[in-house]
């Protein structure tokens, strides 16, 4: 008798939580009509009546093998045409309440709108599309790169706001030594101080307990403090010290010569293929290895992974130091692999993207390398419209990525989950 009332007790539960499933997909879904209806209204309005002209969209350069046509864009007639496709489709997401797929309704609305932007600011003028793609994939390899140092901290449980200081500490590392040793040596040492800061972290939040988020805002202040202060002591007063060789593009053979995805991924340099690299080489470790597996593992339940005989403290010392390597191989990006200088503050909040655009890949290194491609585009945007004098300001074109950061964080993650484990110490009994 017990059970058969415990057994109803279940059943309800289960009922109460369906329920409530279903309610918050219908208020998801009657979210995303309402939105779609008001991008199509805001399109009519403001990008569809009244422009002149076509837009012009170049898929090649004259340097290229093969040369592809113009793609010429018919521009109000275009966001007239997006403007009442997502009017419809708003409306019959409202009217039938059409729970599935929302989040995927609401991404190629989020894109229509942009195309619809982009054809906007380029009518009556040229754009280079496919430089365009370029700079994409430039600016989200930072950002990638900082998405796979928290990936890497955070399976193990450990939070890891720290990475814009360890992104500093690299570029300030790679610019220095680099300038001294060259750039293969600025490298290396970039590498091995963004281990440190990490190590630094891991030490603080392992061994002696601190708070994860207090301890990264200490490594962000740490690094923004002393590299501000070596900038204006020794680099400015040394100018020789802050001129370091950038890594030029590589292009590989024929792979370059595609149109479009060529230049696109094909000819870029050493940090590019290396975030590549490292997004293959980290989704393998994670999950097809047995060590990946002992890595989730502690980040899921340590106390069950302790139990089976995994070293839960060594496991979070070596992947949260390892985060640190490649936090400080993508701060060495901004000096080695852009500038060739360092700057007081260059990172401008990358690694902050960066946790934003692990979040949104859902802790999963490919994931967070394509969300990386939507926060790079916001990026390179802001940019490109600066070229083409678009009446928007430039202060506020150069919040696009962190508007864009705000947008996906605040609204299209849906269910993600963290590590069940983040956050909380673990003490060996």
């Amino acid at each position: 008798m017990p059970f058969h009332g415990h057994s109803k007790k279940k059943i309800k539960i289960k009922m109460s939580n369906l329920k409530q499933n279903k309610y918050g997909n219908e208020k998801q879904a009657l979210l995303t009509g309402y939105l779609l209806v008001v991008f199509g209204i805001f399109i009519s309005f403001f990008f569809g009546f009244g422009i002149d002209g076509d837009a012009v969209f170049k898929l090649s350069r004259p340097r290229d093998t093969f040369v592809l046509p113009n793609l010429v864009v018919p521009a109000s007639e275009y966001n007239i045409l997006v403007s009442f496709v997502l009017i419809f489709l708003g409306s019959r997401i409202i009217l039938r309440r059409m729970t599935s797929y929302s989040s995927l309704y609401l991404g190629a609305g989020l894109f229509l709108l942009v195309t619809c932007f982009l054809v906007w600011a380029t009518a009556g003028k040229s754009f280079s599309l496919t430089g365009m793609m370029q700079a994409t994939v430039i600016r989200a390899t930072p950002i990638a790169l900082a998405a796979l140092a928290g990936i890497l901290s955070e399976r193990v449980a450990i939070i890891n706001i720290g990475i814009e200081g360890m992104l500093l500490v690299g570029a300030f590392s790679g610019a220095v030594f680099g300038s001294l040793f060259g750039g293969v040596i600025g490298l290396i040492f970039a590498i091995m101080v963004g281990g440190l800061f990490g190590f630094l972290h891991a030490l603080l939040v392992i061994k002696y307990r601190v708070d994860q988020i207090i301890s990264g805002v200490a490594i962000n202040i740490l690094a923004l403090g002393l590299t501000s202060f070596l900038t204006s002591s020794f680099l400015k007063t040394n100018p020789e010290l802050n001129d370091a060789p950038i890594f030029r593009p590589i292009k590989i053979p024929f792979l370059s010569d595609i149109p479009v995805l060529g230049p696109t991924l094909f000819q870029q340099n050493f940090f590019v293929y290396g975030a590549i690299i490292l997004v293959l080489t980290t989704t393998y470790y994670i999950f097809k290895t047995g060590v990946g597996l002992r890595l989730r593992a502690v980040g899921e339940h340590p106390k069950a992974a302790d139990t089976l005989g995994v070293n839960v403290l060594s496991v979070r010392y070596i992947n949260v130091t390892l985060a640190g390597m490649v936090a400080g191989f993508g701060g060495a990006w901004f000096t080695l692999g852009s500038v060739g200088r360092f700057d007081e503050a260059m990172t401008g909040g990358r690694g902050f993207i960066g946790l934003a655009a692990m979040i949104f890949g859902r802790w999963h290194p490919v994931g967070a390398l394509m969300a990386a491609l939507i926060f790079g585009f916001a990026d390179s945007l802001q940019q490109k419209l600066a070229i083409l004098r678009t009446p928007i300001p430039s202060e506020f074109l150069a919040m696009a990525p962190y508007i864009a950061t705000i947008v996906f964080v605040a609204g299209l993650i849906g269910t993600a989950r963290a590590p069940h484990a983040i956050g909380k110490p673990y003490i060996k009994e």
